[in-house]
């Protein structure tokens, strides 16, 4: 491990173990642990389990996808490499597909102003506001349409692939957000004009003193406007104004985490993210 981050990525890595439990269930696998999360909503992953006295093995890993197929859970599979730098060559020896994705974590002294960025507003979704769970819905869909064509380069998908992402989303997932704005774990930010609607949107969680911005996503017609940036930075600020010690994110590419680095996010790590590889044919 890099002993100039260790502190920092002990802590990222707790965080990881940490956020899927109380929604979770665990089940322990060799060295691996497994979060089925209880009810409805978004399913969680498999990671190394912490303090185990040794690294996942291709056994571990093997019976615990297996485990995921049983359950209908997508063979997913997560961790911070620094922490577990043997697993990378074991994932790849499963046959897994490896993202390893930029660690980042953010210097309180240079955090980006929101405006800035982009001229769009950025707003937080209120625990309050009346019309919550139409907002929790918009964010919901505009991450879907975003995250539907991965990158930074403009696209055709705009306000209307937005508008019909919004039916048929997951009721209990709606909930679970709310609930989570209600308690204060959890973040939910939209940008956009009365014009055209939400354009991008982005999420915060936080356990403790550590929080993760996640969920950053614009709509394809609507980038190259500064409001990947902006909602990040204004997740950012948020957090920071409420006492959180700790803000990091991991981004997709190296090219979204150039976007990052002019909000003040610097790397100090990398996330794994491994999934079974595409079949060619």
């Amino acid at each position: 491990m890099d002993t100039r981050h260790a502190e920092l990525l002990e802590k990222l890595d707790r965080f990881y173990d940490a956020v899927p439990r109380d929604a979770a269930r665990v089940e322990e696998h060799g060295a691996c642990v497994l979060f089925v999360r209880e009810g409805s909503g978004w399913p969680f992953y498999a990671r190394p389990r912490r303090n185990a006295d040794r690294p996942p093995s291709l056994a571990d890993l093997t019976a615990v996808r297996a485990r995921q197929r049983e359950l209908g859970l997508p063979e997913a599979l997560e961790w911070v490499h620094e922490v577990n730098p043997e697993l990378l060559a074991v994932a790849r020896s499963a046959g897994l597909a490896v993202l390893e994705a930029p660690l980042m974590v953010l210097d309180p002294a240079a955090v980006g102003d929101p405006a800035a960025f982009s001229d769009v507003p950025v707003r937080l979704l209120a625990a309050s506001a009346s019309d919550l769970a139409a907002e929790v819905a918009t964010r919901r869909a505009v991450a879907a349409v975003g995250f539907a064509a991965p990158g930074t380069g403009r696209g055709t998908a705009g306000p209307v692939e937005r508008d019909a992402a919004m039916i048929g989303l997951d009721v209990a997932a709606l909930d679970e957000e709310r609930a989570r704005i209600a308690d204060g774990s959890r973040l939910s930010a939209l940008a956009g004009t009365p014009a055209e609607g939400a354009l991008a949107s982005g999420m915060a969680m936080r356990v403790g003193e550590v929080a993760e911005i996640a969920g950053v996503a614009t709509l394809p017609s609507a980038r190259r406007r500064g409001l990947g940036a902006a909602v990040t930075a204004a997740l950012a600020r948020a957090l920071l104004a409420a006492g959180t010690d700790l803000v990091f994110l991991s981004a997709g590419s190296q090219e979204i985490a150039r976007v990052y680095l002019r909000v003040g996010f610097r790397r100090i790590g990398t996330a794994c993210i491994a999934e079974p590889a595409a079949v060619t044919t």
